[in-house]
């Protein structure tokens, strides 16, 4: 009786050790991103949805990790990262050489092109030349205003920039802009979502590619390898092209 009595005792020692550490496994991942950058990441009807909602959701799955999103203006987002707050920040964020010199960045899982976007109306601007002298929108914080300064610098260009935290493509209908920029992507969706008068005007005039920023640290460099994997698998089995074609009718992940 004393036989079995230890036996029972060692198994139950040996459940309660074991239980916490299936929990454990399961690695919390804080994701920022704004939540106002439709089809991305956007709320409606109190969820938080999108194609990086999903991605994200994809990876935790794929990697057992405990995905919580944390919400903030995107100008914030990168203090978010830098204090510890979060680990990434899934909000289309573009890789440019001065945030490579900042951060480490997983693999592409956007490729897109910049894009202008003018009223209805206006036939007079199909390219960056066209802008010069011209009053245009980007959203604070956003590479956009970069890549226009860059333009200014490296061509004598007059552009005007002015920067918004929301609500772009309002600014531009409303004749307080005469463009906005932003990627291709997202410009054509919030034409369609908003029903504003504005169209795309000319082609993509730059590529871009959309990664996940860490710290460049122990702990960042670890979280990018296994999303990396992760990215690599869901790309193989499809799920990241299936996710893709759920939001923009297209594989905007090549």
């Amino acid at each position: 009786m004393k036989y079995w009595s230890k036996i029972f005792a060692i198994a139950a020692l040996l459940m309660a050790i074991s239980a916490p550490s299936a929990f454990a496994q399961e690695q919390v991942v804080k994701v920022g991103m704004s939540g106002g950058y439709f089809p991305f990441t956007f709320v409606r009807n109190d969820k938080l949805q999108g194609f990086d909602v999903d991605v994200w959701k994809a990876i935790g799955k794929l990697n057992h990790y405990n995905v919580k999103f944390v919400t903030a203006s995107f100008s914030g987002l990168f203090g978010l990262l830098q204090t510890g707050r979060i680990d990434t920040i899934s909000n289309q964020i573009t890789i440019t050489p001065q945030r490579k010199a900042k951060y480490l960045f997983s693999n592409p899982y956007v490729i897109d092109g910049v894009q202008i976007t003018v009223r209805k109306n206006n036939n007079s601007i199909h390219s960056l030349k066209d802008l010069n002298g011209k009053t245009v929108a980007v959203d604070l914080g956003s590479n956009f205003a970069q890549i226009l300064e860059k333009y200014n610098k490296d061509h004598n260009g007059t552009i005007k920039i002015k920067t918004f935290e929301t609500g772009v493509e309002q600014v531009v209908a409303m004749g307080r802009a005469d463009a906005y920029v932003m990627d291709r992507l997202s410009a054509a969706q919030l034409i369609k979502k908003s029903h504003l008068p504005l169209k795309l005007a000319g082609k993509p005039f730059s590529e871009i590619k959309n990664a996940w920023p860490f710290v460049d640290n122990a702990k960042g460099r670890k979280l990018r390898n296994q999303v990396n994997q992760a990215l690599a698998e869901l790309r193989k089995n499809g799920t990241l092209k299936k996710i893709s074609e759920k939001w923009f009718g297209t594989d905007i992940t090549k």
